[in-house]
């Protein structure tokens, strides 16, 4: 009876240990990134500057544009995998208050729908691809441009 009774408790134990993991996919509720990746997720941004806007592209070697520069920031200085759409990034992560921001933090511009992303960098500045003709560029979210636009930001 006493291993019954053990064997059970051990059961419920497991059954509440996966109810309580993130369903596959989603992100988890509180931030998975140390502050270390989130610096290198900046720093490796910064150094993206200058490289060929490409829509579609997803490296340095194509070129990139606003989604497909995150994705290869966050795969190779944090090991995650975003959603490739800006759409899809607006609900990644969990949303973080402009007094919360933190370097490696998603900027995402557009109401319904999103409709361009960057990578905040630390002191108002952000990296993202922009435009066909142009190159990765840091920005301030300050501009005249930008501060006009709805805006709003997520972490993982």
């Amino acid at each position: 009876m006493r291993t019954r009774s053990l064997i059970l408790s051990l059961a419920t134990a497991l059954l509440l240990v996966a109810c309580g993991s993130a369903p596959p996919g989603r992100a988890p509720s509180v931030s998975v990134l140390t502050s270390g990746q989130s610096s290198d997720i900046a720093i490796h941004a910064m150094g993206l500057v200058g490289t060929p806007y490409r829509w579609g592209g997803n490296t340095p070697d194509s070129g990139f544009d606003c989604s497909g520069l995150i994705g290869y920031v966050y795969r190779h200085r944090a090991g995650v995998t975003p959603p490739r759409t800006v759409a899809q990034l607006a609900g990644f992560g969990e949303p973080v208050d402009a007094g919360e921001l933190r370097t490696g933090d998603l900027v995402i511009f557009g109401d319904d729908p999103a409709w361009h992303a960057g990578i905040y960098v630390g002191e108002g500045r952000f990296v993202h691809a922009p435009s066909t003709g142009g190159t990765v560029r840091l920005d301030r979210l300050d501009n005249r441009y930008w501060a006009r636009q709805p805006v709003r930001y997520r972490r993982l």
